[in-house]
């Protein structure tokens, strides 16, 4: 890849992405087979959490293992970004440790000035604005289910937020037609909308779920209230009443289309239990190809 760090999506060209995505498939496929790579052999990832995670840890650690390489975990109160020390310095030593940092971070500035000063490639695993390696699985789960990236349609019911935000811009790098429902009030990021049309990419928003379904190839969806908004979960689930991905709105985005949740789910909530496990279902694929995208990321970075 042309790039030092996957901080955005938006940041990579399509090449880039193609070139991840054919990584993992690739990947993917040695694994089952068993067959085993060392491309990562005495290389370390240190990974920062400032938000605790199931998917995340779990597939950078194990991914980092699978390529023959090491990960560290540090917690929120390992590091301290920003109290105890200046970002700035935590990048220039990590740099001088690991062969790479992944952080999962509330403020995304976090993870650009790590980026910024650190000398070795850093992964966004998760900021308040963009979530860009859950999106690679995504695409990953996509165009294995649909052989085909370009021309298809995925509408989001849900909040406009950092998973919305980096399908955006996943969705125009490769020829995604991207809607979403909301709520008033709770569209995406207006600069992020505006920099993917400039570039061709087709973004609806609208406030019918109904609307934003009907006939679409992909459903998808995410909590109304992400972690730290603990004390906004009432007031957003008032406010996104009539938004549930549920087997009427599958019915009209048609047979064919994919069910996609990143997960962890509020079943009766974002979705019904019954959508998250209808035949099309590829929530528990998109876990999945978290890894395999990730490794695909971090072989293209590190090795």
């Amino acid at each position: 890849m042309r790039v030092k760090d996957v901080v955005s999506l938006a940041e990579l060209s399509t090449v880039d992405i193609y070139e991840i995505l054919e990584t993992a498939r690739n990947l993917k496929l040695d694994l089952r087979a068993g067959v085993k790579h060392e491309m990562l052999a005495g290389k370390t990832l240190g990974m920062i959490f400032q938000k605790p995670s199931l998917r995340t840890r779990v597939s950078f650690e194990t991914g980092m293992t699978q390529l023959g390489g090491h990960a560290i975990y540090l917690g929120p109160n390992d590091i301290k970004l920003g109290s105890r020390e200046t970002t700035e310095d935590i990048a220039i030593v990590l740099s001088c440790y690991v062969d790479g940092i992944m952080a999962r971070v509330f403020e995304h500035k976090t993870v650009e000035d790590l980026a910024e000063y650190a000398a070795v490639p850093v992964i966004n695993g998760l900021s308040d604005l963009l979530h860009p390696c859950q999106i690679l699985g995504d695409l990953l789960t996509i165009w294995e289910k649909k052989r085909t990236l370009e021309g298809l349609t995925l509408a989001f019911i849900g909040d406009g937020n950092n998973v919305a935000h980096s399908l955006i811009n996943g969705c125009t790098k490769v020829g995604i037609d991207f809607r979403i429902a909301c709520p008033e009030g709770y569209e995406p990021n207006e600069e992020i909308v505006a920099a993917a049309r400039a570039i061709g990419g087709s973004i609806e928003i609208t406030h019918d779920p109904r609307e934003a379904a009907a006939r679409a190839d992909i459903l998808y969806t995410d909590v109304w209230a992400s972690m730290g908004e603990e004390d906004k979960a009432e007031q957003k689930k008032y406010a996104f009443s009539g938004f549930t991905v549920d087997e009427a709105l599958l019915e009209l985005a048609g047979p064919d289309a994919l069910v996609m949740h990143c997960l962890p789910a509020h079943y009766g909530e974002e979705i019904t239990y019954g959508a998250a496990r209808s035949k099309n279902s590829a929530i528990f694929d998109q876990a999945e190809n978290r890894l395999h995208a990730q490794k695909a990321v971090l072989a293209l970075l590190m090795s």
